[in-house]
């Protein structure tokens, strides 16, 4: 038997979430409302300082495949292609990928495995040079999505997922690596033989200090010269921060 490197993919392949990312994209075809948009910038400020809990991670994906109701997987694939080079690719880490290269020099197949929607995370894996990809897939009728989900790819769904891929392609999980940043994540470090903490939210870094994980810290950008599309979602993340703040000031008072 083998061995094979899993990566999750938001915070630990990519600086932030890869579904929030694409909000403004969802926006520009009309496949969310202003108030939806408004309310992935919130969602994407709480990510982004705190991290996400497991109702959280299962809510968003909930809301997520709800947005897709109605559009075609070829509409999505076509929104996810464009985005890559101004959107995604900006936000893919640099020390990841030099992981993949080590992983591919001992003849280890990697795989990103995510919560994120399958055709977003198979079109970033596709574009990294993965070797494949795992994700949430929504259920799809008469060429549309239905808005319900066929597989939810988070917690220990994801764990599931990735032992039903060992047993496929014949993988020694106790060979095999996972990296992950987020505590939600710990049935899917739980296994494999060798899981590795990205960027820990503060549980996550308190479980690895127990168990002696190694801990990684990601910073540097893959692409430094990609250019950037700024999504409205960005845009509103700094006017959210400043009204948290006079939020707890008045609180405080």
């Amino acid at each position: 038997m083998s061995a094979a490197a899993f990566f999750d993919l938001d915070r630990t392949l990519l600086r932030r979430s890869s579904a929030l990312a694409l909000a403004g994209s969802f926006r520009e075809r009309g496949l969310i409302t202003r108030q939806q948009l408004a309310k992935a910038a919130l969602w994407q400020l709480l990510f982004v300082l705190r991290g996400a809990s497991h109702e959280a991670v299962r809510r968003g994906a909930e809301d997520g495949l709800l947005v897709l109701r109605g559009s075609t997987p070829d509409e999505l694939r076509a929104l996810v292609a464009d985005a890559l080079e101004s959107v995604l690719r900006p936000l893919v880490y640099a020390e990841p990928l030099h992981l993949v290269e080590q992983h591919r020099e001992r003849g280890e197949p990697v795989y990103i495995v995510s919560a994120t929607l399958q055709e977003i995370v198979q079109a970033i894996a596709d574009d990294l040079g993965f070797d494949g990809a795992l994700g949430t897939v929504c259920e799809v009728r008469d060429g549309r999505y239905t808005g319900h989900a066929v597989r939810a790819l988070h917690a220990a769904n994801k764990a599931a997922g990735v032992r039903e891929l060992a047993e496929a392609e014949g993988f020694d999980l106790a060979e095999c690596t996972a990296y992950s940043d987020s505590h939600t994540d710990l049935p899917f470090l739980e296994a494999v033989g060798r899981p590795v903490v990205v960027n820990p939210d503060r549980e996550l870094r308190r479980i690895a200090a127990e168990r002696g994980w190694p801990v990684l810290e990601f910073s540097a950008r893959a692409y430094p010269h990609a250019r950037r599309r700024v999504s409205p979602v960005l845009v509103a993340i700094p006017v959210l921060v400043g009204l948290a703040v006079l939020a707890a000031r008045s609180r405080g008072r």
